[in-house]
């Protein structure tokens, strides 16, 4: 992939001519990107940048130095235990966070306009306060729920001590994708989706965790499974368990075999991979399971309105079935069949390979090699059982040689640029409804990606013309005085009595992990200077230099290099 410096600069030259970005000459559909890697193979920058740009959200002012000092296996092995009580700044910021609500008056509830704390994320809201919401008449307080997880969700990427563990909610979060505005029920319940399921398991045991994925709120009214009952069943949950949440497209092998039989391995209950009569089975073992939310289950009998996940056998299948070559007895125990089916397909060989490629995509490159998959597709299957056999597996990735020795082979996600540059620059964060409006112009939908398949994860996808155009303008925006996201003393931050071109390497050293090339350094160095020596400290007004820092800063955060993780 190669990505036009000429673009670049001549971008560079308009933003400091006008304080805007745009594209110079013709727009064009897409753009290519260079990697790191394709341009200097030679040189990966320090495995402490490594780290903190792949498994943190960029480094904050004196991570590197703390990485470095530790060395990276104690880093990990820090990161993979994280702990609340240890995370002082991010809950300070917690509890400090305000989110405006706003609403007109309407029948029987007035209007509203006041700045909420996080009241159900740093007060633990359950199922008991988050429930009644679902049935409030003014829809901003049903979705309030999920407006305040994603403010909860910037603050904690900025801000939080433990950010592997955020760099793997948020891969877990699109994984299980669910869009939580495609139904209030789900989006006032949704702190229980992202504390009780996704953070609870994101490093723990992958089976617990699709099995509370399954019985959730969220995907339960996301893909229909809470209406599904014997005769015929809701095939919704079933499908995409087997093409998105464990076995993935990849062993999807319809167009070869339509008979159970006939899937190699299955005759010695090993099968290779699904057919659509896996989906059509599972479905079935799943009938019953439901959420109560009042609804009739025969005459006069109906479930309580609470929320609860509830097993409804009157509407469950309870024929015998055959999953994966495996077969089902009929008549079996409440949740028996499901739970097979669970544990069948979270512990296939062919999931552990898809997710720990997913893993490496996300960790490591788009094209991960495949023996290191396969390695920790090993692991993974070892410790099918453990407790943490999420965090083992992902502890052999980030302590591989290959995690070491690939940097630049990813492209940051929209969500990515925006957190590595609040966290580089140390500034003070305020979520707002804007900045998120933001973030879904340059396609990053938190929480409302509509299909189930989740954000793309491979860069090319996040690599048009207009996408790279709204990279740049996203860090004008971030330092505006409309958007009020943020706030930052880059001034403050210069060590005094720096030359021209000393300001310029602090700000590239804190914002970069690899260094551009001369001709951009020369450029920035020119903007810093001025009509001045490159080698003394910038001339002209307090002011002006104000000013020249801060162009700097963004300038190079529109480089390149701090696209790349």
């Amino acid at each position: 992939m190669t990505f036009s410096r000429r673009r670049f600069l001549g971008a560079s030259a308009t933003m400091a001519g006008a304080g805007i970005v745009d594209f110079p000459g013709k727009h064009t559909s897409s753009i290519t990107f260079r990697t790191h890697s394709q341009a200097d193979p030679a040189a990966n920058p320090p495995i402490e940048l490594i780290a903190l740009n792949r498994m943190a959200y960029g480094p904050r002012p004196g991570d590197v130095a703390r990485v470095q000092q530790m060395g990276l296996t104690a880093y990990v092995d820090e990161q993979l235990n994280p702990n609340d009580a240890d995370d002082a700044l991010c809950a300070s910021k917690l509890v400090s966070a305000r989110l405006r609500i706003q609403y007109d008056a309407g029948m029987g509830y007035p209007a509203v306009d006041e700045m909420r704390s996080l009241r159900t994320i740093i007060e633990n809201w359950g199922l008991a306060q988050l429930w009644p919401l679902t049935k409030h008449p003014a829809y901003q307080e049903r979705i309030r729920p999920v407006e305040e997880v994603r403010a909860a969700t910037l603050i904690r990427a900025v801000y939080s001590k433990w950010q592997l563990r955020e760099v793997l909610v948020e891969f877990w979060h699109n994984h299980f994708n669910v869009d939580a505005y495609s139904d209030t029920r789900i989006s006032a319940t949704w702190p229980l989706y992202d504390r009780d399921v996704i953070r609870r398991h994101c490093l723990g045991n992958f089976r617990n965790m699709v099995r509370d994925v399954a019985k959730s709120i969220a995907m339960g009214f996301y893909l229909d499974n809470a209406f599904s009952r014997d005769g015929p069943a809701n095939e919704n949950y079933a499908r995409e368990l087997f093409e998105l949440h464990t076995l993935g497209q990849e062993n999807y092998l319809n167009h070869l075999y339509n008979r159970w039989r006939d899937v190699p391995g299955a005759l010695e209950g090993n099968p290779i991979g699904y057919i659509d009569q896996d989906v059509y089975e599972a479905a079935r073992a799943f009938t019953g399971w439901t959420i109560a939310h009042g609804q009739t289950i025969s005459g006069s009998l109906r479930l309580p309105d609470t929320g609860e996940f509830a097993y409804v056998d009157l509407w469950h299948d309870n024929a015998q079935k055959r999953v994966l070559a495996f077969e089902i007895d009929p008549n079996r125990p409440p949740l028996a069949d499901g739970e097979d089916v669970i544990r069948l397909v979270s512990q296939h060989p062919g999931t552990a390979r898809y997710i720990c490629r997913k893993l490496c995509r996300r960790l490591l490159a788009d094209d991960p090699p495949a023996s290191l998959v396969n390695t920790l597709a090993n692991i993974w299957l070892t410790n099918k059982d453990a407790p943490d056999q999420i965090a083992r597996t992902v502890r052999a990735l980030l302590l591989s040689d290959e995690f070491a020795s690939t940097f630049g082979r990813k492209v940051k996600r929209p969500f990515e640029v925006v957190v590595s540059f609040l966290r580089a620059t140390n500034a003070e964060v305020t979520p707002n409804r804007d900045l998120f409006w933001q973030l879904q112009e340059m396609g990053y939908r938190m929480f409302n990606w509509g299909p189930p398949t989740g954000h793309p994860e491979e860069s090319a996808a996040w690599l048009s013309t207009n996408g790279m155009l709204r990279r740049w303008n996203i860090i004008n925006q971030l330092q505006s005085t409309w958007l009020k996201a943020a706030t930052f003393d880059l001034p403050g931050q210069t060590p005094p009595g720096l030359t021209a071109r000393q300001i310029v390497e602090f700000w590239v050293g804190r914002l970069l992990a690899v260094p551009p090339p001369t001709s951009t350094m020369n450029r920035l160095i020119d903007l810093m200077r001025q009509n001045g020596s490159a080698d003394a400290p910038p001339t002209g007004s307090t002011d002006e230099i104000v000013d020249r820092i801060k162009s700097v800063v963004t300038l190079i955060a529109m480089t390149p290099e701090f696209q790349l993780r």
